[in-house]
């Protein structure tokens, strides 16, 4: 009997989750310029950047969080460096 394979599942717009994962991890370099630059940037800022994809979006937040940036809280909805 055939059965769907889970990792070709289509996201938003059809890409696969590794086209997801390779999105987020290239708008990441990006994003870490900009909150070295500014010190901050806004969780509103990064939906726009990533066209209000929420995959996208999450795999973003968590890459950021892993090379050591604070993701904030829904009461302090911005990215920002860690204070030493």
């Amino acid at each position: 009997m055939d059965s769907c394979d889970v990792r070709t599942r289509a996201y938003k717009n059809g890409k696969t989750f590794d086209q997801c994962r390779d999105i987020a991890k290239s708008i990441t370099t990006q994003l870490k310029k900009q909150i070295d630059e500014h010190g901050k940037i806004a969780w509103d800022e990064i939906m726009s950047k990533v066209d209000h994809d929420e995959l996208v979006y999450k795999l973003t937040l968590k890459y950021l969080r892993q090379d050591g940036y604070d993701i904030g809280n829904w009461q302090i909805p911005e990215v920002k460096k860690f204070s030493s």
